[in-house]
């Protein structure tokens, strides 16, 4: 995409308010003033008071400066990109509200007010090659949109359907290989050499004790997993680096959720994203403790890791008035629509406290 047409944010200009570094906004699109200020007929001072702002209509002012239509025409040699945006939807004055699902987006609107994305065209290519910057991307991916079906992420039939996850195909998939795992720890734990024997109903209560233990031992791990892989690697955020790569695998990982967090078939993760993440972790469990133990730890960890995509889809996707879920469902929609910066925790909010990241919310 050829530089003018990149699309930046006010965050992006506001960061180059100097003479050394000075852009200004004017009519939806960004101009680089920098070389051209100690140049202008009516002093660098009249151009400075822009710097990293908006001229609005300062330019037809005459009590600023009567410009002329070849001043209108100069500037597009200091055209640099396109200034998108929108409307601000996430705030902090939002009010958690268990009940709470927002009006669809009118897309056509949102699209050209934004210049961001078309929802009714394939998402990946468009943020691909959408010439975005990582402010303005950041800016537009936390502000989230809403629509009846599912937008497509791939124009390909073939990849579309991996993008797409029901519910009920996570305890599908991994519940069974959980209880292989957990069997298959016991028989360990009892000095067996067959995965099937003896049956937990045969195991010694030392065997038990050692499989019990290894068990909560992995639900805590997940716990602690849960919180960091949401905080530093699905929010990288401001650690992004400034380039198509980068934000595409963004999007791709977590950022369309947050676009569009009540999509109700990209709540919970497809299989073969969480088998990507848990494979390192798996394997490392295996160096760090024995087989029985390991098998345990990963037995509790994939118990737990099915709760919390419950959870989650329960959280976007299902009506509760009271009690823990209806806490923690409140809790989650206020990280989507009052603050992402906080509220890491899914399940519990627990290692938000510890790492002092909880999200304060105005119950309803």
């Amino acid at each position: 995409m050829p530089a003018r047409d990149k699309v930046y944010s006010m965050v992006d200009v506001a960061k180059h308010n100097t003479p050394k570094s000075l852009w200004i906004a004017y009519r939806g699109k960004i101009y680089d003033f920098t070389e051209f200020a100690s140049d202008h007929p009516g002093g660098d001072g009249l151009i400075l008071k822009f710097a990293g702002g908006d001229m609005g209509e300062a330019m037809a002012d005459p009590t600023e400066h009567v410009h002329s239509r070849a001043a209108y025409e100069m500037m597009d040699e200091f055209l640099i990109g396109q200034l998108g945006g929108s409307e601000k939807i996430v705030s902090e004055d939002w009010v958690p509200d268990p009940n709470f699902h927002p009006e669809d987006t009118d897309t056509l609107a949102d699209f050209q007010r934004s210049k961001f994305i078309d929802l009714q065209k394939p998402l990946l290519a468009q943020v691909w090659k959408g010439g975005f910057s990582k402010e303005f991307y950041l800016e537009q991916v936390h502000q989230p949109r809403h629509v009846k079906v599912s937008a497509r992420l791939f124009g390909s039939d073939l990849l579309e359907p991996l993008t797409r996850t029901k519910w009920w195909v996570v305890p599908m998939i991994w519940l069974p290989i959980t209880a292989f795992l957990g069997v298959l720890s016991l028989a360990q734990f009892n000095d067996s050499t067959s995965t099937t024997t003896p049956l937990p109903a045969l195991s010694t209560p030392t065997a038990l004790a050692g499989f019990t233990s290894s068990f909560a031992l992995g639900c805590i791990v997940w716990t602690i997993l849960e919180y960091t892989l949401h905080r530093f690697l699905f929010h990288l955020d401001y650690y992004l680096p400034d380039n198509g790569v980068a934000i595409t695998l963004h999007f791709l990982l977590h950022g369309i959720h947050h676009y569009l967090p009540m999509d109700k078939l990209r709540l919970v993760m497809p299989p073969t994203l969480f088998f990507i993440l848990e494979t390192p972790f798996t394997q490392l469990a295996h160096v760090i403790f024995p087989k029985a133990m390991a098998n345990g730890v990963i037995t509790g960890a994939f118990a737990f890791y099915v709760l919390y995509d419950m959870v989650h889809y329960f959280s976007h996707h299902m009506r509760v008035s009271e009690g823990y879920l209806a806490d923690m469902k409140k809790y989650h929609l206020a990280h989507h629509y009052q603050n992402f910066d906080l509220g890491y925790g899914v399940t519990s909010k627990f290692w938000d406290y510890v790492f002092g990241t909880v999200l304060p919310m105005e119950v309803k």
